[in-house]
């Protein structure tokens, strides 16, 4: 372990240690009666430096009685609010990246306070970030174009953290667009969208994004069958046209890009490919997707037959995908992948005959595939069947290297359920998803049962594992969870997150829609696990998410110069200093070098002729944090964020002939409104 982990853990364990400690402490004050309790508590407060609550004689102040007396709190609300309480000025330990479902976007939310931090605009157009509206920004969203269509929103699902070693390493995002098969990068030193990648062979995605342990590759697995590059072919041709992907995306760590001509996918049945997880440690170079219809059920209710969810219901078992994906690298790089719509791809046939593809059976309609922490063993939940099954790596290895399997109809080995199998325990109705701790507990999703269910491992985890140990509520329909760290091979445990679907009563009314319910929970090993705290997410549904120490993240305070081209994160050439503002024109163009500072624009009159092409750059010239300012420019549809030290470039027609008062719009003095001009357009005739 280097010094720098090492320090890191050990701070993290300290502030852990403190906050338990004292909760510890109050819990203990807590088993009194409820005045004895809250009295105790305050008074252990204001003995650690708190604000001060004894009055004479040693009682509780009158106002703090009377807040508890009012709002009817108990001895737990009070732990569970001194749980995650921050006072002003306070960071939180974690940061909590959560895909924000049909936003397009990724949420940001400090943990143990469960605020929300910010907005990363991703697929989806964002005013306040000014994405979508400036040059640089309009060019990364139509790199995610469909067959020529801008698409202007996405589904967000699985953010997945940049590893290093297995570990997050705090330096990049990648988020999925389920609905159009594309993938997202994200630079964690400024929390923006550098890229997207389009797949040119599929259009839904949900088993992405996944990174290897040292995010070699990114991966993506499809979810519904289509025909490679979604050509019609009828449905009655499903089994002999139709097909699924998982798609192995090269990154460029250096570059902080996805190299397309560098990615390959290999080509699997059209069994609805879903979640996805990356082998480790022992099991590096393997990576492991679900399935949920092997009854390749294609549904036509209003003709007779099943509908789909009954036909793809049928089986006792689905099947999951275990692919050598490094075999693959190398399959790929002698040549041996075929080149469709310019993208390569692993046919089946040499997929099974080069011994990158297998099948094992899994419990039908499985949902989550989760690695443990040392890579030795696959957690599987599925949906239908009230355990979770645990596989063995190794005994996995064991039924390859036997070659006793029978195949499926495309020619693809099935290994022995029995021969795989671990373990199978029963938690509970619903099962879904996994994540792990660092005391050897597992913690799985329970969507009917709106639960979540802590069970122990197996060695050499612990000596008390395969089998459930508790049960805690949360409301309601939980889909995924998120412990801290806690899919990678050093989980730190103390909180998780449980990512539920509905809300019901647990707000105030705000019409038929309502937010989806993120719930903070204490799974701290030194007692019950306990819901803390209850975030409603009013823009979307968010699906999973990733939670990282925050001082992992080393994101900039302002740009490193000013004149920061935010894209190719270096200097723009046309950053502009102060006093090096200019217009110049060429014939009908029009250019225009700007800077912003408080409270001025200069230039601050600019005068054109209608029909004139625009380009216009703006810096930031200021360097103090914080120190922000916008560009508004009305109807010709302009608005940008001029963070510290940014320059920002937007082109246009000018189009309509007028008056336009431009102004800025974060309020960034006490002349903020002052901070303005005019953007005139003199008639063509």
């Amino acid at each position: 372990m280097s010094e720098e982990r090492g320090e890191e853990i050990q701070n993290l364990s300290n502030r852990r240690f403190r906050r338990r400690t004292y909760l510890g402490g109050l819990g203990a004050a807590l088993a009194l009666p409820a005045s004895a309790a809250l009295l105790s508590a305050c008074n252990r407060l204001s003995e650690n430096g708190g604000t001060e609550t004894k009055v004479a004689g040693g009682g509780i102040s009158a106002s703090a009685e009377e807040i508890i007396a009012r709002r009817k709190l108990s001895p737990d609300d009070v732990t569970a609010a001194l749980s995650t309480y921050l006072p002003s000025g306070r960071l939180d330990d974690y940061l909590m990246f959560a895909s924000g479902g049909q936003s397009g976007q990724v949420l940001v939310i400090g943990l143990p306070s469960m605020r929300l931090l910010k907005l990363i605009a991703v697929f989806t157009p964002e005013p306040w970030q000014g994405y979508g509206f400036s040059d640089d920004t309009k060019a990364v969203l139509d790199e995610g174009k469909v067959a020529g269509r801008s698409i202007t929103w996405g589904d967000t699902h699985h953010p997945a953290l940049s590893e290093t070693d297995g570990d997050y390493d705090g330096q990049w995002l990648f988020i999925n667009d389920k609905a159009n098969s594309r993938l997202a990068v994200i630079d964690l030193r400024d929390f923006s969208t550098k890229q997207i990648v389009k797949n040119p062979l599929l259009l839904s995605n949900h088993g992405g994004t996944f990174v290897t342990p040292n995010t070699e590759y990114v991966l993506e697995g499809s979810q519904y069958g289509v025909p490679l590059g979604w050509e019609y072919a009828p449905i009655t041709e499903y089994k002999e046209k139709y097909r699924g992907m998982l798609t192995c995306w090269k990154f460029d760590r250096q570059r902080g890009r996805i190299i397309p001509e560098e990615s390959f996918g290999i080509e699997v049945p059209p069994y609805g490919q879903d979640l996805a997880d990356a082998g480790k440690l022992v099991s590096d170079g393997w990576a492991f997707w679900n399935s949920f219809n092997s009854e390749m059920a294609t549904g036509g209710d209003m003709q007779g037959k099943p509908p789909l969810e009954m036909g793809a219901s049928q089986r006792d078992m689905d099947y999951l995908h275990v692919v050598n994906w490094k075999k693959a690298v190398d399959v790929v790089k002698a040549g041996k992948a075929e080149t469709i719509k310019g993208f390569k791809v692993i046919r089946i046939p040499t997929a099974v005959s080069e011994g990158i593809l297998y099948l094992i059976p899994e419990p039908k309609s499985p949902h989550g595939v989760d690695v443990t922490p040392k890579g030795d063993y696959l957690v599987v939940a599925g949906k239908l069947d009230p355990h979770v099954t645990v596989y063995s790596f190794a005994k996995i290895q064991q039924a390859i290297q036997k070659g006793n399997y029978e195949k499926d109809d495309f020619g693809i080995p099935i290994l022995p359920f029995k021969d795989c199998l671990e373990a199978q325990v029963e938690v509970g109705l619903g099962p879904l998803h996994t994540q792990f701790d660092d005391q050897g507990y597992a913690y799985t999703s329970l969507f009917l049962d709106s639960a979540v269910s802590r069970w122990s491992l197996g060695k050499p985890y612990r000596d008390d594992g395969w089998k459930a140990i508790e049960k805690v509520p949360v409301q309601y329909n939980v889909g995924h969870v998120a412990a801290v760290t806690g899919d990678t091979v050093k989980p730190l445990g103390g909180f998780l997150v449980a990512l539920n679907k509905w809300s019901v009563d647990r707000f105030a009314n705000v019409g038929p829609l309502l937010p989806q319910n993120l719930q903070l929970l204490d799974i701290a090993k030194d007692h019950k696990m306990r819901v803390l705290y209850d975030l409603p997410i009013g823009n979307a549904e968010p699906h999973y998410a990733q939670i990282i120490p925050r001082e992992r993240i080393k994101a900039f305070e302002t740009y490193p110069e000013v004149g920061w081209n935010t894209i190719t994160q270096s200097k723009d050439p046309n950053g502009t200093a102060l006093g090096k503002e200019r217009i110049a024109r060429d014939g009908n163009k029009v250019e225009i070098w700007m800077t912003s500072v408080r409270s001025h624009f200069t230039p601050d009159l600019i005068e054109v002729n209608q029909g004139d092409h625009i380009v216009w750059h703006i810096t930031n010239t200021e360097k103090a944090r914080d120190a922000t300012h916008g560009f508004a420019l009305p109807l010709y549809n302009i608005n940008l964020s001029l963070e510290p030290g940014k320059t920002e470039t937007v082109s246009f027609v000018a189009d309509a002939s007028g008056t336009f008062p431009f102004y800025c719009t974060e309020f960034c003095s006490a002349l903020h409104l002052e901070m303005m001009g005019y953007f005139l357009v003199k008639p063509s005739s």
